[in-house]
């Protein structure tokens, strides 16, 4: 299994997205922003930051990067994509994924551990069963997540929705537990075939045990089983 990790001008978490897959056994590299040819990598990540410095919106330049391309055409073709925080946001910009981020409610930076909830979902990068709580931390000013009634309905019924912002006990506050403001408590989505996933939180933080837990290690593992079940 072999992971490519795309850097994008201003990216800053690739290299924990890079410690975390090594350290769970996989073979993971650096893509550089201006590659065109990925053809050797199993699955793709997104990693957060602040690529091209947030100008215009969060992503938005960096979806025009000459590697973006190659990664429509790798999830197009069925290829594994995951987008953390940022690249959550270049995603949403590349209409890889519905909706959009929008700044945080109250306009403040947050940073800090928060419970979410494991929903009944299509994706793939997930296997968790529906309603176990993880605790993952969320590192964004602009994860406010927003989309239409008539999408939000649509990712209802299709399983895309795959994680919620909860309170501890995995209950929802009735004016919403989203700390960001975000549309039905919304943390991560999946696109309809559920290869291509895009989460605010950042799993990657808490794979190595002796830095942070290991509640983030099935968001990388889950899938690489995917795969080898896909090659029998």
């Amino acid at each position: 299994m072999r992971f490519g990790v795309v850097i994008f001008p201003g990216s800053n978490c690739e290299q924990d997205v890079i410690h975390a897959t090594r350290l769970l056994g996989y073979e993971a590299e650096y893509v550089w922003h201006g590659d065109t040819d990925i053809s050797g990598f199993d699955a793709i990540v997104l990693p957060g930051g602040f690529s091209y410095g947030d100008y215009i919106r969060t992503g938005a330049v960096a979806r025009f990067s000459p590697v973006m391309s190659e990664v429509v055409r790798f999830a197009e073709a069925g290829g594994p994509v995951l987008g953390i925080c940022n690249g959550f946001q270049i995603l949403a910009e590349a209409h890889m994924l519905p909706g959009a981020l929008l700044r945080n409610r109250g306009l403040k930076f947050i940073c800090r551990e928060v419970p979410l909830r494991v929903e009944e979902s299509a994706c793939k990068w997930v296997d968790l069963p529906a309603g176990t709580v993880a605790r993952i931390p969320i590192n964004h000013n602009e994860g406010n997540y927003v989309c239409s009634p008539e999408t939000l309905t649509s990712m209802v019924a299709k399983g895309q929705i795959v994680l919620r912002y909860c309170e501890t006990d995995g209950t929802r506050a009735p004016g919403g537990s989203a700390p960001n403001g975000a549309t039905d408590d919304i943390a991560g989505i999946c696109n309809e075939q559920g290869n291509v996933f895009g989460l605010m939180p950042h799993p990657e933080r808490v794979v190595d045990p002796v830095v942070g837990g290991t509640d983030g290690q099935p968001f990388f593992t889950a899938i690489v089983e995917h795969l080898a079940e896909v090659a029998r």
